[in-house]
Formats: C-alpha cells, sequence, structure tokens
C-alpha cells in the first residue's frame, strides 16, 4: 500500500518526510498567502471603502463646507455605512467622519443631501 501524497497547491507529488504537505517551498508559500489573503478580505475590504469614501468626501468638499446631493455621492462609490468615527455639535446634530472628512445627513428643498465638513481642532473636546 503506498502513501503516496499530492501537493494542496499544485498537486505535484510530495517527497520527502512522511509529515509533509507541499512539494516545494514555493507552494507552501503560495498557500500561506491565499490563507492570509482570505483572512483579510473583509479588513482590505472594509479599507477600500473608508479610503473611497474619504476621496468622494474630499473631492466634492471644496470650501471646506458643502452640500451636496447624496445621489452624486453615491454615484461616486461613496458608503455612508463606513465611517471611522463620530462628532455630535450642539444642536445635537450627529456628523459621521471619515478620518478627517464629516458629512450629516439633511434633507433640503425636499432632496437628500449631505453637509460635507472638514474636522476642526475645536471638535476634540
Amino acid at each position: 500500500m503506498s502513501n503516496h501524497k499530492t501537493c494542496p497547491v499544485c498537486e505535484s507529488s510530495v517527497k520527502g518526510r512522511s509529515d509533509k504537505v507541499f512539494c516545494s517551498v514555493k507552494c507552501k508559500s503560495i498557500h500561506q498567502y491565499e490563507t492570509r489573503q482570505e483572512k483579510e478580505a473583509f479588513y482590505l475590504e472594509v479599507d477600500r471603502q473608508l479610503k473611497m469614501n474619504r476621496k468622494v468626501l474630499k473631492t466634492y468638499n471644496l470650501s471646506g463646507f458643502t452640500t451636496v446631493r447624496k445621489e452624486l455621492l453615491i454615484n461616486d462609490g461613496f458608503n455612508p455605512n463606513f465611517f471611522t468615527h463620530y462628532w455630535k455639535n450642539s444642536k445635537g446634530d450627529i456628523y459621521l467622519f471619515v478620518y478627517d472628512y464629516g458629512f450629516l445627513d439633511l434633507k433640503k428643498s425636499g432632496k437628500e443631501k449631505y453637509l460635507i465638513v472638514q474636522w476642526q481642532e475645536y471638535m476634540k473636546r
């Protein structure tokens, strides 16, 4: 009875010790990389969306304080469910921030908009 094993990466024959799993160092490395990528997939997806959100907010916020239709931002890849922190002003309005750019949900003239602001020192308090 032969104890023939195949490499899980390339399906080549595995020769050597009985506990050896991969046919080569290269296949072992490929397997470790792919496993890490699978584990990191959620993190990478969230990170990618946060970076996209910041880029979109920065693009539309030319003056430091801008009102923009939600539809425009969303069409450019913005997803309001991804943000890094929030800030509540004295009126109780809650601004959601993506790093240094924040947005506040508004309804102006029956249209759905976001007020985009840039983080200020006084917001730390």
